[in-house]
């Protein structure tokens, strides 16, 4: 039969771990671009734009362009943070697909 409180002490270390890695990732900066580098977005680890980058050669389009560029260029630097931040999780849980925000009732 296992020891129960030595289950607990090994999900309380990964929980710990988990922890170390969620506040790695926060630190992460990621970029993504659109348009062949028209717009540049640069994203920290907990999805807060840290700066929006428009290429002169973009500031010469339609205003509804530069929008289009600038969403894309978002959803490519988000897709590069979950990339990243799966690649981090993947290196603490030994690559057991556990949600970034796990909590344990402990």
């Amino acid at each position: 039969m296992p020891n129960f409180s030595d289950m607990l002490s090994k999900a309380k270390e990964m929980q710990d771990k988990m922890k170390e890695v969620q506040d790695s990732i926060k630190k992460i900066e990621v970029e993504g671009e659109a348009g062949g580098n028209l717009v540049k977005v640069i994203l920290t680890g907990d999805y807060e734009i840290k700066s929006i980058i428009i290429s002169d050669e973009a500031k010469k389009e339609e205003q509804e362009i530069i929008n289009d560029l600038i969403k894309a260029a978002y959803n490519n630097a988000k897709n590069n943070l979950k990339k990243k931040s799966a690649d981090e999780l993947s290196k603490v849980t030994g690559g057991m697909n556990l949600p970034f925000d796990l909590k344990l009732p402990f």
